[in-house]
């Protein structure tokens, strides 16, 4: 039997896909970790922010409302590592959290280093 021109490569597109498939894999995971480090810069900046208003409050401010303040929206898998300092600065408030990045997801495991959230805001007037 002979086999007709033109019909050798059939199959050939599987092949390949097949054999790009690991490297595809390999980039929607880099995408996916650049995504988390990313996420967790906004919650660590968004948590500081929250911390320092809560501490120049007339009423119930100070260090205690600022660590309150600052871990009460972040998600249970960022609070386990959550490092948060509140302290007052010539008529301001500064907060800094710390968070550590997520592998892949959230709660399975941590990258060894830290992001940093910042944030200060005025001390209100009492009266």
């Amino acid at each position: 039997m002979r086999r007709p021109l033109g019909g050798g490569d059939r199959g050939q597109v599987s092949v390949e896909f097949l054999g790009l498939l690991p490297l595809i894999a390999l980039v929607l995971i880099l995408v996916w970790q650049f995504v988390l480090v990313g996420y967790t810069y906004s919650l660590a900046a968004n948590s500081a922010d929250r911390g320092a208003r809560a501490a120049t409050a007339t009423q119930g401010g100070g260090a205690g409302a600022c660590r309150s303040a600052a871990e009460d929206d972040l998600p249970d898998s960022w609070r386990g590592g959550a490092s948060t300092a509140c302290h007052p600065q010539a008529g301001l408030w500064k907060a800094t959290v710390r968070l550590k990045v997520p592998v892949l997801f959230p709660g399975a495991g941590d990258f060894p280093w830290t992001v940093t959230g910042t944030a200060g805001a005025a001390q209100e007037d009492s009266g």
